[in-house]
């Protein structure tokens, strides 16, 4: 079965814009490898989103995006919206800072190699998430494939968005922490876990479909994308001081040993707030609580 004709989403400004350097490689070994395609430029925030549903709507069945967590979130979204998302198909190479996406779904991280990946008939269909929030005072909802929460997390995004842009691999993310770290309070919260509530006060909630988050930090690692389930990493009452000497075990994926960090599994949570408290979904600063997430099963086909 050939491969059919690709639109490819290309974020020029992902990987501290070291993308717009790459893509004359990368159009090259496209072409090398024998896809057929042709390509636009991404121009601000939500317009990759805009480009994928056009081109599932203008009858193209393989989108590929090249770029960061934010790309393939917002081209996941593009697709999602579509009538026909589950005919379609996304190819990424990843050229963002972080990557996390394509590390907990397998497609390597180098892009020459991510390219030769292609072209392959195989594709793992995956769950996506699904996280209802408030921005600017009115109810939104957003798709993610990768990891979502509320608290310190969606935070640290906040800051990392102020990081110099010429820094790339964990540096922003790191540099973010350090510097929300410094006045951040942990939050009153009531969490509703499937069909349990409790009142908690949380230094953050993830709500993970892959297993990394934040340039490779192993948050969820018994996440699948591909279960049905969603894995919930609620960071309790958690002090400064105990957070930077724990950081460590996040990236090993041993954080689960905390007293006051618990994993659980579930398809729905919900979390409550008096405060404000920030949302992220896939590296991107959303809006503000309540939040609610959920899980659509089975339901995008990633090449891989």
């Amino acid at each position: 079965m050939s491969v059919p004709h690709a639109k490819v989403i290309v974020n020029p400004a992902a990987g501290a814009y070291s993308t717009r350097r790459k893509w004359g490689h990368i159009s090259r070994l496209l072409k090398y490898i024998g896809l057929s395609f042709d390509h636009e430029y991404t121009e601000g925030v939500g317009h990759a989103i805009e480009l994928a549903k056009a081109a599932a709507s203008n009858g193209y069945r393989y989108v590929v995006a090249v770029g960061g967590d934010g790309t393939v979130n917002e081209v996941a979204n593009g697709i999602l919206g579509s009538s026909v998302a589950r005919d379609m198909a996304i190819g990424v190479i990843g050229t963002g800072t972080g990557s996390d996406f394509i590390r907990s779904v397998g497609i390597p991280r180098h892009y020459i190699s991510a390219c030769s990946r292609l072209t392959s008939q195989r594709k793992l269909l995956i769950d996506v998430g699904v996280v209802e929030y408030q921005s600017r005072g009115k109810p939104s909802r957003r798709f993610f494939v990768n990891a979502a929460g509320v608290g310190f997390d969606a935070a640290v995004v906040e800051a990392t968005e102020h990081v110099p842009k010429y820094f790339g691999g964990t540096v922003p993310y790191v540099a973010g922490l350090l510097r929300t770290l410094l006045g951040y309070r942990n939050k009153s919260v009531v969490l509703h876990i499937g069909d349990k509530s409790e009142a908690a006060r949380i230094l953050s909630v993830v709500v993970s479909n892959g297993s990394y988050l934040g340039g490779g930090m192993h948050v969820a690692p018994e996440a699948s994308l591909n279960d049905s389930l969603l894995d919930i990493t609620v960071i309790g009452d958690i002090g400064k001081f105990d957070l930077l000497k724990s950081l460590y075990m996040v990236y090993q994926g041993t954080h689960g040993q905390h007293p006051k960090v618990r994993m659980e599994k579930a398809t729905r949570i919900t979390v409550e707030a008096k405060e404000r408290v920030l949302v992220h979904a896939d590296g991107e600063l959303l809006g503000e609580g309540p939040a609610s997430f959920w899980l659509v099963p089975s339901v995008l086909n990633i090449v891989v």
